[in-house]
């Protein structure tokens, strides 16, 4: 039962512009971005942009998502780990891998499992990372650019996180695998 108000298919205005574009891209408007978009049309642009920006970055598809799994694991987002298992799928990733990312285990990409590592650290730990948990990262091959990067994809799925916690967010995607 979700907590906040969600307006769906009775969205006017600028949340009605907004869920538009979702469904053209996505087929549907999910249920995490009809809470936000519900409630705060700002936020929902916002988040929209953020991962269009994301997109962008240094990091592959396949990167962003595991930083999404591993933040969702972390985070507990039942939601997130849903909709991003779907996603990390979509970008190639085994269910192996996705288990892996999700549980800081390896997962047979030694590259992948240091992000995954790195991005549980800095999740878990507020941000105060031990420099030799930044060094491992680095030594896996990734650079400066790609360290920011990652946190910058942090900052996007603990949003979702945190508004899925909080509203209780009904899923709309097949439940993650524990």
């Amino acid at each position: 039962m979700s907590r906040l108000n969600a307006l769906g298919s009775n969205a006017t205005g600028r949340t009605a512009e907004l869920f538009a574009a979702v469904k053209a891209k996505l087929g549907k408007v999910p249920n995490a971005y009809d809470a936000v978009g519900s409630n705060s049309p700002v936020a929902l642009e916002a988040l929209l942009n953020f991962d269009a920006k994301l997109a962008d970055t240094s990091l592959s598809k396949r990167e962003i998502e595991v930083i999404k799994l591993a933040v969702s694991e972390v985070s507990a987002c039942d939601y997130c780990l849903a909709a991003h298992t779907l996603a990390g799928k979509a970008a190639g990733l085994s269910a192996d891998a996705i288990l892996a990312a999700r549980r800081g285990t390896p997962g047979g990409d030694a590259r992948l499992d240091a992000l995954s590592t790195f991005v549980r650290e800095v999740t878990g730990s507020r941000g105060t990372v031990p420099a030799p948990v930044v060094d491992a990262v680095k030594a896996a091959g990734y650079t400066d650019a790609q360290v920011v990067d990652t946190i910058f994809a942090i900052s996007s799925i603990t949003f979702t996180n945190l508004v899925n916690r909080i509203n209780d967010t009904a899923l709309d995607f097949p439940k993650a695998p524990a």
